[in-house]
Order: structure tokens, then sequence, then C-alpha cells
């Protein structure tokens, strides 16, 4: 990192929730924010970038815009993302791709256009927005849950990439966090006679995470990994979902599997 104490962040997704809520903290640390977004950052001292991630071209040319006005960047959060809900069976190909479109393809978007400026700094920190569901696949969220375990895979392999250039890569797992992610996920009842778990299963997340966590604490979270030398490549927050990881990688996959069944996928 560099030795300059305000350091250049840029944080996508940053027009609300998690990603407002980041950038309200590392602006109030002292760090120079820019927030990209398809809608402006409201937050005063935020300078706004208005792209889509899932724009290739403009993804870069914020990257660009960035680096011409100041000559780095430090750290980039990777946070832009939506989910969807819904069978399987009944998912419409539409709905699958956007998913991947925004969660993986705009953050992999995001990860390329940086990488050449941090590796030509010899810096940088790439947080990437991931999810406990990216470790334990959720019900009835099976796409959102696939799109955030991708996400894991290219931060792992990316992280190995790029030590050698002194550029660190994080994914960050949330579990249920209240923000307006509730409101804006895309919700398909299609199949609801034929899968009978599939509206409570869904009513039973949309509770969870209007009960969850403040996207503050995963927003502290995010600044604690963006100062440390040699972060954890993923980190979950919170002991409840710890535990679950923990769960998940040493359980047998099957009786792991059989848990989350039996918590939102039964009848």
């Amino acid at each position: 990192m560099t030795d300059n104490p305000k350091r250049i962040v840029l944080i996508t997704g940053a027009s609300g929730g998690i990603g407002l809520a980041a950038a309200k903290l590392f602006f109030a640390k002292g760090d120079r924010v820019y927030g990209l977004s398809r809608r402006p950052c409201p937050e005063e001292g935020i300078e706004s970038i208005c792209a889509d991630v899932t724009d290739e071209a403009a993804v870069r040319n914020a990257i660009k815009t960035v680096v011409s006005r100041e000559g780095r960047l430090d750290v980039l959060i990777c946070n832009a993302g939506f989910g969807i809900s819904g069978a399987v069976e009944f998912t419409a190909y539409a709905d699958a791709k956007r998913q991947f479109d925004v969660n993986f393809f705009g953050t992999s978007n995001c990860i390329r256009a940086a990488l050449p400026e941090m590796r030509r700094q010899g810096s940088g920190m790439i947080i990437v927005t991931s999810s406990v569901a990216g470790m334990l696949s959720i019900p009835f969220q099976a796409y959102y849950s696939a799109s955030k375990a991708a996400l894991n895979s290219l931060v792992l392999a990316t992280a190995n990439e790029v030590r050698p250039y002194g550029v660190r890569v994080a994914a960050i797992m949330p579990g249920d966090i209240k923000t307006g992610f509730t409101a804006a996920r895309t919700k398909s009842n299609a199949g609801s006679s034929d899968y009978a778990a599939l509206s409570k299963s869904v009513a039973t997340m949309e509770r969870d995470e209007q009960n969850g966590m403040s996207p503050d604490v995963i927003a502290r979270c995010m600044y604690s990994v963006s100062r440390k030398r040699n972060p954890k490549p993923l980190r979950s927050v919170g002991l409840q979902y710890k535990a679950c990881c923990l769960l998940g990688k040493f359980l047998p996959c099957r009786l792991s599997n059989w848990i989350v069944g039996k918590m939102y996928a039964s009848k």
C-alpha cells in the first residue's frame, strides 16, 4: 500500500446497502472514495461515477478516470450484486444469466480493469462481497448461491496469480444483512404449486434478512481487511456464520446439505 495515509478507494454498488455503508466509513477514516453504481451515491464527499458493472467498457473508463485524477488505485471493493429466488426448474434462462452477468461477470470486469494499474504500482487491495451461500448452497436460491461460489473460486485463483505483484485479494462472506437487497430480489413463484416449500423458504429468507446484521458491520470488516498485509482469502462475518462455514467445511457434504435442506426446503 502507499505511504500516503489517504488511500484511493473505488467501491461498486455504492448507492445503497453495504456499498454505501463502506463508502461512508472509508471516507470518515480519511480515504478518498469513489462510488461506482447505476445511481449516484447520495453521500456528500463521495465522488460518484455512474456506470453498470456489466458494461466492460464503462468499467474500464471509470477506473481510467480515477487513476488519471489520482495517479493510483489503492483499494477496489467489488460489491455490486443482487439476488434471485425460485425453483431451479422454473427459473427463466434470462433471469439466471442476469444473475451471473451482474454478480460474477460484473465483478470480473472490475477486477480485470483494476489489475493492470495495481500491478504497475506494485500494490493494491481487492475486496469482493461474496456470501455464506457460496459455501452452503441455499434451496430456492440456487443461482444466487452458484454465483457466489463462483466468486469464491475467482478470488482464490486471482489471489495466487497476483500475490507476486504486491496485490491482495479477499472475499467477505456475509450472512443475512438488513438492507434494500431483500426488496430488490427478483422473485419467481412459478412452480409454487409443484414445490410446496418454495413460498415458505423465501419467506424465511426474507424474515432472516430483515432481522439480520447492519451493513455497518460488514463495512467495518471490509475496512479491517483492507488494512491487513496478509488477509484471509475468504472471511465470514459473525459467530453464527463462521460456525456455518466451519460446518460446511468439516462435516460430510451429505450431512451439511441435509441440514441446509431442513432449514430452507422443508414443507
